[in-house]
């Protein structure tokens, strides 16, 4: 453990140098020797850091010649970062979202609230009668979306958005089943819509946990 603590902190002092410009593109970094110094470890420490850096790309190791920078440290968006998470680090997220989006719903959701949740389902049903699938996507994620913005929490509600792609690319792997649990859901979505407009916070937190549960 000790050593992977160590490993990370010549990591982070890396990456730090070659953002702030310290360490530019193309630049060598530092001998072995010398980083030992500088950062009080062993050498299996460096040549981890480095072979982990090398590995994503920021390194470049060349036999002879030494360890350059090969890519300069650009600041990740979420988006970009939620689309390397695994899908359980998605969906433990997505679950705590949802739920306060939820709850916040039930307490601030207006009359045009309401109408857009229902417009979206119906869309939704027709694409699942109709067999669209690409449609039926679009529709369930607009429901969704719809239920954040009447927790008139806006940054709940970008936290949410930014979860659209990875949610669209689940759908997408799961295309053959996609249809079956489309329309296996939708009394649910419906339950749920009706609960918010009741202002039914229990059933409605009941409701999204059911959906969380089967991956809808």
């Amino acid at each position: 453990m000790q050593r992977t603590n160590l490993s990370d902190k010549v990591i982070n002092a890396l990456k730090n140098d070659i953002a702030s410009g310290k360490l530019k593109k193309g630049a060598r970094i530092p001998a072995e020797p010398e980083l030992m110094e500088r950062y009080e470890v062993g050498r299996s420490t460096i040549r981890e850091a480095i072979k982990t850096l090398a590995i994503s790309g920021i390194l470049k190791v060349q036999q002879g010649s030494g360890t350059f920078v090969a890519s300069k440290i650009k600041d990740e968006t979420l988006t970009q970062r939620l689309r390397r998470a695994d899908f359980e680090e998605i969906n433990t997220v997505r679950s705590l979202l949802e739920k306060e989006i939820v709850r916040l719903a039930c307490q601030n959701r207006t009359a045009s609230d309401i109408s857009k949740m229902l417009h979206c389902l119906e869309l939704r049903k027709k694409a699942i009668v109709a067999d669209q699938q690409q449609k039926c996507t679009d529709a369930d994620i607009a429901f969704h979306i719809s239920v954040a913005k009447a927790s008139g929490n806006q940054v709940l509600l970008d936290l949410y958005q930014s979860f659209t792609s990875v949610i669209r690319n689940f759908f997408a792997k799961r295309k053959e089943e996609n249809m079956i649990q489309f329309a296996k859901s939708h009394q649910w979505h419906e339950e749920l819509a009706q609960a918010i407009k009741e202002q039914d916070q229990q059933a409605a937190q009941q409701l999204i946990q059911t959906l969380l549960d089967n991956n809808y």
